[in-house]
This record gives structure tokens, C-alpha cells and sequence, in this order.
């Protein structure tokens, strides 16, 4: 009472417990621009400036990569080891392929597994011809550990004098070896005479794909080309699906889209098709008609190469390739003059 009569004496409103306003008035709590002003934080300059070691780390994942797919694909017969019961590993292990390069396990371990390690080039020629490498995969493998091969023109460790003999012994029937990518990678003498003078193409050019779109003497012997380059298309594409990052098959596909406006055309198809035996038809300049039925023999897992024979479908087709192997040993013991009207030396 006292204080209510002061404070009516004196023109002030006593406090009252529902009367504070300063518990209400504090819109400095919810009032934080600072909060929202931290665009800052997502500033930072040095996560983009360094391509170099993001460049570097790609190229030794795909090096990795590189070398497990190659040694998966690789059968222990194929480099004279026991496969033995228990093998879970598709292809070799990775302490075989250190044993044939003549590498520590835990070092070739590291490499597959993309450490920052460093490989020499006498190394890396031992992993090439331990994995069997063709010229392409072993250009590919020393690009990728950003190294200078020391033997570029190696021949392909698969090619081996086992297999050239095989080939000679096939004849007259015609064989070859290819690999995924469609090289002709060694070839018996009847295959040579087959579809075109083939020993007369260079080495580099020696790919089916190439000749069937840009070789008027191979299109001109192969019946309905329409429809074989359109199934050997299809074909490329679906081995090319494993491979759609290595420099040679990238190289091959533009090569073909750059020389061939038929294979531009046929490849915007899309259309794949699973590789196998089929008949064939060919019209040979030296013999004549053949009919024949092609196998593929791999040599390991179906990505690698193959032996691809042309077996006669009848009785004719067999005399014919006889005498297709006739004039190749003819022009063996006399070879014709490589520059008639010119006076030899």
C-alpha cells in the first residue's frame, strides 16, 4: 500500500510483473546477418590449382587399372604356369606377374593399387612382355606411366615361333592372328593371297576394320560388303566398350570416321552384335569363288587374341585354296621382278 500511494503521489507507474517489456525487445538474438554472411567459407582458391596432381593420380588409377585388366585377361597356361586347384583369381595372381617380371610382389602390389611410386623404363618393358602386350597396349602402358619406351618396335611376346608354325601348318588353309581390335597381328601365306595382297600393306594399316572401309582390293573381293562391314561394325563396337579409354582404339575409330564416310554412317547406327563363326563368300583375284565358314581360336580370354581360320565349305573351295597355295610357293622359288622394264643391277 505504501508503495502504491508513493507512487501515485509521484506520477509513476509501479512495475508489475506482467509489465516488462525488456524481455520481449530482444530482436539483437534473432537479428544474426552474420549467420548468413559465411559465402566465405566455400572461397578456397587452392583446391583449384593443383591439375597437376589430379592429372598425375588419374593417370595411375588408369595405369592400374591397365594392369589388373591385362593380368585378368591372361591364362596361367599361356606363360607356362601350373594353374594348380585352387585358383579364385581370374588370370594370373598378382605375385605371378611379379615373379615373370622379375619385380617384388608387394612393389607390383603398390602399382596396382595406384601408389605414387616411380617405374623405369626396363620395368615397365618387363611387365609388357610378362602380360603379353601387344604394340598398341605396350604404346599405351608406357604413356601411362609418362615414360619413353626403349624398344618401340617389339614384337608382340603372343606372336611366338610356336604359333607362326602353327599358322604354316594350317595351309592351304587360311589363318591368321588377330586381336580385339581387329590387327592383324601374323598371318600364314594363303591368308596373305586372300583378300588382297596383304604383305604389300603396311604393317600399320594391317587392321580389318581399315581395310574393309578403305581397301577397294579387300572390298572388291568380299561378296555383299554392305552387309559384312555392316556386322564387323557392330562387332567393333561391342569389344570396344572394354576399351573406350585407351589411346589405340580412340585412334582406329577416329582414323575410320576421318576416311570412311560409309563407316560414319553405319557406326551412328548403334547396333552390336556378339563376335562367332560365320560363312563367308569371296571372289579371289588369283582362283576365283571360295565359300568358307570362319572359327575363332582364342589363345586365352576371349579380350585377347585369336587364331581366325577360313575352313572351305565344299569340295571346290579346298581344291581352289590348294592352288591359291600353289602360286604362293611358285612366286616363292621365282619372285616376280619389282620393277618391270628396269634393267637389274
Amino acid at each position: 500500500m505504501t508503495t502504491m500511494a508513493t507512487a501515485a503521489r509521484t506520477g509513476v507507474a509501479a512495475p508489475t510483473a506482467s509489465a516488462s517489456p525488456e524481455a520481449t525487445e530482444t530482436p539483437e538474438v534473432t537479428d544474426a546477418p552474420k549467420v548468413t554472411e559465411t559465402p566465405k567459407v566455400t572461397e578456397v582458391p587452392e583446391a583449384t590449382e593443383t591439375p597437376e596432381v589430379t592429372a598425375t593420380e588419374v593417370r595411375r588409377h588408369e595405369l592400374a587399372d591397365f594392369l589388373r585388366s591385362r593380368r585378368e585377361r591372361i591364362t596361367p597356361e599361356q606363360v607356362g604356369l601350373v594353374r594348380g586347384r585352387r585358383r579364385r583369381t581370374p588370370g594370373l595372381r598378382r605375385e605371378e606377374v611379379a615373379q615373370l617380371s622379375a619385380v617384388g610382389v608387394t612393389w607390383y602390389t603398390w602399382l596396382e593399387q595406384a601408389r605414387d611410386i616411380q617405374v623405369s623404363p626396363q620395368v615397365l618393358d618387363a611387365l609388357a612382355r610378362a602380360l603379353l602386350l601387344d604394340h598398341s597396349e605396350r604404346s599405351h602402358l608406357f604413356s601411362l606411366a609418362g615414360a619413353i619406351d626403349p624398344a618401340p618396335g617389339t614384337e608382340c611376346p603372343s606372336i611366338t615361333p610356336a604359333l607362326r608354325a602353327l599358322l604354316r601348318q594350317l595351309e592351304p588353309i587360311p589363318a591368321c592372328v588377330q586381336n580385339s581390335r581387329y590387327d592383324v597381328l601374323a598371318h600364314n601365306r594363303t591368308y596373305g593371297r586372300l583378300l588382297c595382297e596383304l604383305d604389300a600393306v603396311a604393317p600399320e594399316d594391317r587392321n580389318i576394320m581399315l581395310l574393309a572401309y578403305t581397301n577397294e582390293q579387300w572390298r572388291s573381293t568380299v561378296m555383299d560388303i554392305a552387309e559384312v562391314t555392316r556386322f564387323l561394325t557392330a562387332k567393333f563396337r561391342a569389344a570396344m566398350a572394354e576399351h573406350l579409354a585407351e589411346p589405340a582404339w580412340k585412334a582406329l575409330l577416329k582414323r575410320l570416321e576421318t576416311e570412311s564416310p560409309e563407316f560414319r554412317e553405319t557406326w551412328a547406327r548403334h547396333e552390336v552384335v556378339s563376335s562367332g563363326g560365320r560363312s563367308k563368300i569371296f571372289r579371289n583375284a588369283h582362283v576365283g569363288l571360295l565359300r568358307v565358314e570362319t572359327s575363332d581360336l582364342w589363345l586365352g580370354p576371349s579380350a585377347g587374341p585369336r587364331v581366325v581360320t577360313y575352313v572351305p565349305r565344299d569340295e571346290e573351295t579346298r581344291e581352289r585354296l590348294q592352288r591359291l597355295q600353289a602360286l604362293v610357293l611358285a612366286d616363292e622359288e621365282c619372285p616376280p621382278d619389282p620393277s618391270p622394264g628396269v634393267p637389274p643391277v
